[in-house]
């Protein structure tokens, strides 16, 4: 009897060794979304290679084993599982997670390291449009997703606006008054970077205090997925009536894209600067914690005025602040435009620098720049503006550019690779595969690299699925020279005119591939669709490409138009454009198909984020106004259109009838009447309004 308690107990010993669990968190992410995966799957630890994170997988059994260096490494080891062998995925536009029966065998065992410290994620843009009314169940998703892709670094700047009212407070202002210095959540990152302060808002205590909470969620959840986030540091931005409070010394910023107030610079140096970037710093550990590694602000972004300041002296100053709170610290720049600018560059000790390639597709400024005067960077891509929808993205020329920065008398330099989108809902193929660079050790051929993905974004290697993406890759997704900022966009969502230009101020509409080629392709895809019943990818994806070539299809038709009315053809100009408003239906009666691409998505999200009705009216305005006329409340704003949306909804209750009134204005004019061209803005704030 003893000898059996013995062995009993030996067994209970040996069985509790096998299945001990390092990493709690990836189990959970693994019970959360792929629970007839979970039950069979063993997480262990183990060293790095050469400070750099590595994972293995074998499967022993009826086991899936991942062998890894950090949580961030074991989820990315998942996901290479489960894109690999069990050919399924996540993504922001649609999940293809089915069981997978019986487990697939890893016969040889994977064994795969990364040359780089840093996979990096989000730009403060995507916080707002695509972040701004996330619940935690929207956070939990995206944070499962990260983690699976490898994420190890990523910006959270969410319930900053907590730390910046108890610093005010503290200042001297009343709640209402500091209150007044925060942007609404549809305008919180261009706040962060300084370019405004105020608009959106006045927010409501109980939206500061339900950021807050969300934020502690969210930090909680990224420590166990072995996220590092980066909080917001304080770099000199202070609100423009501080000075009519206290004697402090600033540089006012002017006014920044089409009439927004810049909030001040506060000159470092100045004994003020100490004390409120202490209390700043004071309020953000009492909120967040003390163990933030990374930082980000940048002084001086988009066209900040720096006249009359010693900027490397400042620059000293704000690290040097910034490393006596939070000693070991990275301060996180952006490397856009001219910034960081060498003379800022030049003050800090850059062993605590990290700056962010941000515009990889279009720049090589850690080349023209000397490894941006010798300080560590990463290799980012923003490839999206506005979240505007399009198809998009130099596949080929994102493996080619990694490799050749790490290959470059700059390697030592380069730290790793990011993914920086002013709106992530949209190409899910691009997060992919960057984020997966920073774990092949070979150049990435994507002609190659597609095969797989389709495998895994649609569970299936269909034939004709496959031949498509290779035309997708080379049209839409192809490497082309030209200069371009984001997707192309299309003409059903701009503010009516004859004129040939962008929809927003700084996009394109030209297409900078053959149409056609890429019209032929999205046909091939089409033809899969009875072997893709109720495959979800497949239909998301079927409904994003269709709607791109109907968007590229509006071009001709509008062409057409303008060379009717230019040529005073009435009954051509009733035939274009009536021809170019049916096309419009037809796009309002695709997207609204699914809720990826309809308004009611957006708006249901803002209204469910408020618990009062102002508070949802709040919201909802904030939503609406950002996808329009953006701001200020200025007819000549640069940013109207800046965040235009192919959406079923707002395509019928927004983009078409503003068309309308154009087009019946034009056809007045060719019939002889005396008929202006509708002032379109107004009838913009209207309709935010409603």
């Amino acid at each position: 009897m003893k000898r059996k308690k013995l062995l009993a107990g030996l067994f209970l010993c040996l069985s509790s060794t096998v299945f001990a669990q390092d990493f709690p968190a990836v189990q959970q992410l693994a019970q959360r979304r792929v629970p007839w995966l979970a039950k069979s799957l063993v997480l262990k630890s183990i060293a790095a290679e050469n400070n750099k994170d590595i994972f293995e997988i074998t499967t022993p059994g009826k086991e899936v084993r991942i062998a890894a260096s950090s949580a961030s490494a074991a989820a990315a080891g998942l996901n290479w599982y489960l894109k690999y062998y069990c050919h399924r995925s996540m993504s922001h536009m649609g999940d293809n997670l089915a069981p997978v029966s019986p487990l697939p065998a890893v016969k040889t065992p994977v064994h795969i390291n990364t040359a780089y410290d840093y996979r990096y994620a989000l730009n403060y843009c995507t916080i707002s449009y695509t972040m701004s009314y996330y619940s935690w169940k929207d956070w939990e998703h995206e944070l499962d997703w990260m983690a699976l892709n490898g994420v190890n670094v990523m910006l959270a700047t969410m319930g900053t606006e907590a730390v910046w009212q108890h610093t005010l407070e503290r200042l001297g202002y009343s709640t209402e008054e500091a209150r007044r210095f925060l942007a609404g959540p549809g305008f919180t990152a261009w706040w962060l970077m300084g370019n405004l302060e105020g608009w959106g808002g006045p927010v409501t205590q109980q939206m500061i205090d339900q950021q807050t909470t969300l934020e502690k969620q969210i930090l909680a959840r990224m420590k166990g997925l072995g996220i590092a986030p980066v909080l917001q540091g304080f770099y000199g931005m202070v609100p423009v009536n501080l000075k009519e409070k206290m004697p402090v010394k600033v540089v006012e910023q002017g006014k920044w894209a089409g009439g927004f107030q810049r909030p001040d610079f506060l000159i470092p140096g100045d004994s003020n600067f100490t004390n409120i970037a202490g209390i700043y710093y004071e309020e953000l550990k009492k909120l967040y914690g003390s163990d933030i590694r990374f930082f980000a602000g940048d002084p001086f972004h988009e066209g900040g005025i720096s006249k009359g300041v010693d900027v490397t002296a400042a620059a000293g100053i704000i690290q040097q602040t910034m490393q006596q709170h939070f000693p070991g610290s990275t301060w996180v720049l952006q490397g856009w435009q001219a910034n960081p600018s060498g003379a800022l560059l030049a003050g800090l000790d850059k062993s605590k620098v990290l700056v962010q390639e941000l515009f990889g597709e279009n720049t090589a400024n850690w080349e023209t720049r000397k490894g941006y005067e010798g300080t560590p960077f990463i290799w980012c891509s923003v490839n999206n503006f506005g979240e505007k929808a399009g198809l998009y993205g130099k596949l080929q020329r994102f493996a080619d550019e990694t490799w050749r920065a790490a290959h470059s008398p700059y390697g030592p330099l380069f730290k790793g690779v990011g993914i920086m989108p002013e709106g992530i809902h949209n190409n899910p193929v691009i997060y992919d595969l960057i984020l997966e660079l920073a774990w092949h050790p070979e150049k990435v051929e994507v002609t190659d690299w597609i095969k797989s993905y389709v495998r895994y974004r649609y569970g299936t290697d269909n034939p004709q699925i496959q031949a498509a993406w290779q035309g997708l890759v080379a049209t839409a997704y192809s490497s082309f020279p030209q200069y371009q900022e984001g997707p192309n966009e299309s003409v059903f969502c701009a503010r009516p005119t004859l004129k040939d230009v962008p929809v927003s101020s700084w996009g394109t509409r030209k297409r900078n591939y053959d149409t056609k080629a890429f019209a032929a392709a999205v046909a091939t895809f089409m033809k899969a669709a009875p072997a893709m019943k109720n495959n979800t990818t497949y239909e998301i994806d079927a409904i994003d490409f269709q709607r791109q070539v109907n968007a590229n299809r509006g071009e001709e038709i509008y062409a057409n138009m303008v060379a009717a009315f230019v040529q005073k053809d009435l009954a051509a100009f009733k035939q274009t454009s009536g021809s170019f408003l049916s096309l419009m239906q037809q796009q309002d009666l695709l997207l609204s198909g699914n809720k990826h691409f309809r308004l009611d998505t957006w708006v249901n999200a803002a209204q469910n984020l408020g618990q009062t009705p102002a508070e949802k009216s709040l919201l909802i305005k904030n939503a609406k106004t950002q996808i329009t006329y953006w701001g200020p409340d200025n007819p000549a704003t640069e940013l109207h259109e800046y965040a235009n949306k192919e959406w079923g909804g707002l395509m019928r209750s927004f983009y078409l009838p503003r068309w309308k009134m154009y087009i019946v204005a034009l056809t007045n004019q060719l019939q002889g009447k005396d008929t202006p061209v509708p002032d379109f803005f107004p009838w913009e704030q209207k309709w935010t309004a409603q």
